[in-house]
């Protein structure tokens, strides 16, 4: 089950946090269900050793996303408590069920609860603009038009993951009227915006927003133009890390992902398609890198608020929810 979900990540099929933390989770009920505890050994010592090889693993194949190790880290602390005379299958039990507990608390019940804190700020004849594709925030939107409000969705996009189509679709196939534009359009159609929904890869110690790159732009832009933007975030993204930019610390994409592009494809004599373009042979040039940022963090600045599953709160409460919800949580 590990060897199949690494190469699924390194492979995009699960994409997204709460996706990916989901996937990992019923890995490692396999891994729970799996393991026997060799004689004259400690199970919470002997599979905490056992487990590190396996999450370097999926490490090895991407790097851990916040909410993964905030995860990872849920379940090592489970583990430590477990007492030296408790029976290995009730052990097993306990932490099966400590994993089903984090996953109906902290992401499903809590994606509920945000969609309706969510949508009480959605009303009729609103304009939303939201960017990239986030399973939270099409859950709001979806919600909000099942309870009869009507509304329309301005989806953002930009290469090259262009997730915004895959978001756009689905918003479509619910009925909801949707706009489709790329990222170097916002400032002609944040005008006649009303609000702008984001979701989150993590929000750090001290407020910024870390989220798939170009959040940042949509944002600063929003807020130029005094348009609110409300970010929705399940509290286990949640990071006690301080960052201001995007270069501290980040995760990087192929760099030839940066160089495709559908419009360099083009026919040569009636014969096969060939890649052309300023990029194409970007490796043959020695001074020249090409830096595929997953990632960018955002100014709390630009955030009007902060949608959890505990209430609307500002980004400068972070610390504070990590102290109560978190204990001993935090840095992925």
């Amino acid at each position: 089950a590990i060897l199949q979900l690494g190469l699924q990540y390194a492979d995009q099929i699960v994409c997204g946090s709460n996706a990916r933390c989901m996937a990992l989770l019923r890995a490692l009920k396999m891994f729970v269900r799996d393991y026997s505890t060799p004689s004259e050994k400690d199970l919470a010592r002997d599979m905490d050793l056992k487990l590190k090889p396996q999450i370097s693993f999926l490490t090895t194949c991407r790097p851990l996303s916040v909410s993964m190790g905030n995860a990872i880290k849920h379940l090592k602390l489970a583990i430590t408590q477990i007492p030296p005379e408790m029976p290995e299958d009730k052990a097993k039990e306990s932490l099966l069920d400590t994993i089903d507990t984090f996953v109906r608390e902290r992401i499903i019940l809590a994606d509920q609860a945000i969609s309706g804190l969510a949508s009480m700020k959605i009303k009729d004849g609103d304009v939303i603009m939201t960017y990239a594709n986030s399973s939270i925030i099409r859950k709001i939107l979806v919600d909000a038009h099942k309870s009869g409000k009507r509304f329309r969705v301005i989806v953002v996009d930009s290469r090259p993951m262009m997730e915004g189509r895959a978001c756009l679709e689905r918003l479509n196939a619910c009925g909801i009227k949707c706009s489709y534009v790329l990222l170097n359009s916002v400032c002609y159609v944040i005008k006649e915006v009303s609000k702008v929904l984001l979701g989150a890869h993590a929000i750090l110690a001290n407020g910024y927003v870390m989220s798939r790159v170009g959040s940042a732009m949509v944002s600063m832009m929003a807020s130029s133009f005094h348009v609110p933007v409300l970010v929705a975030c399940e509290t286990y993204k949640f990071s006690d890390r301080v960052q201001t930019d995007a270069f501290v610390f980040n995760e990087l994409g192929d760099p030839d992902d940066l160089a495709a592009n559908d419009h360099n494809l083009v026919p040569v004599g009636g014969g096969p398609v060939t890649p052309r373009g300023p990029l194409v042979d970007w490796r043959a040039h020695e001074h020249l890198n090409l830096l595929n940022l997953r990632y960018d963090v955002t100014p709390p600045e630009f955030i009007s608020m902060v949608v959890t599953e505990i209430a609307m709160i500002p980004c400068t409460s972070v610390p504070v929810v990590l102290r109560v919800k978190n204990p001993g949580l935090g840095e992925s």
